[in-house]
C-alpha cells in the first residue's frame, strides 16, 4: 500500500507518510530524543517531513543549552525573539522551550494551533 501524500506544516514541503503501516513509515527509521517525542505530544500536528523532524529535535536539544528565561528581561534577542517595528516576535524556539502552547495563534507557533481548534 502507498502512503498518502501530506504537506510538512512547517516547511510546506510534500512527502510520503505511511501512517496506517508505521513500520513502513520513514519517519520510524529516525531517532528523537524523548524530550523530543513529548513535545510533539503536545502539538496539534499530524506529521512533519524528517528533515523538520530532525531540525525540531535539534531544536530540543538546545533547550539544554540556551534555558527558558526566568525572567521576560532574559529573553535574548535573536534567539528567542526578534524585533519588527516596535513588537517583539517571540519565534519557533522560544514556544518549544516555553514549553506549553498559550493557544493566542501566534505567527511562529511551534505547536500548530489554530484559532479553528479552539472552536
Amino acid at each position: 500500500m502507498i502512503g498518502k501524500t501530506k504537506q510538512c506544516p512547517r516547511c510546506k514541503k510534500k512527502f510520503i507518510c505511511e501512517k496506517e503501516n508505521i513500520s513502513a513509515c520513514i519517519c520510524s527509521r529516525i531517532s528523537l530524543s524523548n524530550e523530543t517525542k513529548s513535545y510533539l505530544s503536545k502539538t496539534f500536528y499530524d506529521c512533519h517531513c524528517t528533515e523538520c523532524m530532525l531540525a525540531l529535535d535539534q531544536l530540543v536539544a538546545k533547550i539544554k543549552q540556551v534555558p527558558f528565561p526566568e525572567r521576560g528581561g532574559d529573553l535574548i534577542e535573536g534567539i528567542h525573539y526578534y524585533k519588527e517595528e516596535d513588537y517583539r516576535v517571540f519565534t519557533e524556539f522560544y514556544h518549544i522551550s516555553r514549553g506549553y502552547c498559550c493557544r493566542s495563534g501566534c505567527r511562529h507557533c511551534a505547536y500548530g494551533f489554530k484559532k479553528k481548534y479552539a472552536e
